[in-house]
């Protein structure tokens, strides 16, 4: 005997509503920035009345910032690897894996990262003078942690960071020029795993990790 589904809770109905928000604007956002973006796209896009987008959001720009901080939270929990990591080998391998697995997951949420950057971050600005500045201090005190133990070759922290940065989002931002590349379709299971392996070969091949 199949069995009626219980009526969703206030609590999952607006968890729900807040996740098909989030995701709409990903989109949204991804394709035409923020300056080109309206709610009632958003609101179309996610099949809800633009009444329900400013009962969770007020103002686009607080919808804007909410798709930002979740972005960086996935990347800020891509880097727990760092936190608990022995050496270079294990984490920037764990970090490489989890980035890219973002980009493919969630192509949307870098390309909107990127073109806010491209802009001069105007409206995200403060947080990049605070939380993003903490974050890569506190990522480079690792790094360079690895480097007086003799883990890793004496490589500027913060250059690092931003090879690792560019190569595992390019997967993202530039996923139709790779789809193109690939022959006109996406890349596969096997593709994305090939592409960790090579990547995290060639960078710690490239700074000379030791376990």
């Amino acid at each position: 005997m199949s069995q009626t589904a219980r009526p969703l809770s206030k609590k999952e109905i607006r968890q729900e509503n807040e996740r098909v928000i989030l995701e709409a604007a990903e989109k949204v956002f991804a394709e035409a920035g923020f300056g080109g973006a309206t709610m009632q796209l958003i609101a179309d896009l996610a099949g809800l009345p633009k009444a329900n987008l400013h009962y969770y959001f007020p103002t686009k720009e607080a919808l804007y910032r909410q798709v930002v901080q979740t972005i960086f939270q996935d990347w800020l929990k891509a880097a727990d690897s760092f936190d608990d990591a022995p050496g270079p080998v294990e984490g920037f391998g764990a970090y490489i894996d989890a980035k890219l697995e973002i980009s493919r997951k969630y192509p949307e949420r870098s390309k909107v990262w990127a073109s806010e950057i491209m802009h001069r971050a105007p409206v995200i600005q403060d947080y990049l003078e605070t939380t993003l500045v903490e974050w890569t201090d506190g990522r480079m005190a690792v790094i360079q942690r690895w480097i007086d133990e003799g883990k890793m070759d004496a490589i500027d922290p913060r250059h690092l960071l931003y090879m690792l940065w560019a190569t595992t989002q390019h997967y993202a931002d530039f996923g139709h020029q790779i789809e193109t590349l690939n022959g006109g379709v996406p890349l596969s299971d096997e593709q994305w795993e090939a592409a960790k392996d090579s990547v995290k070969s060639i960078i710690l091949a490239g700074i000379g990790a030791k376990r």
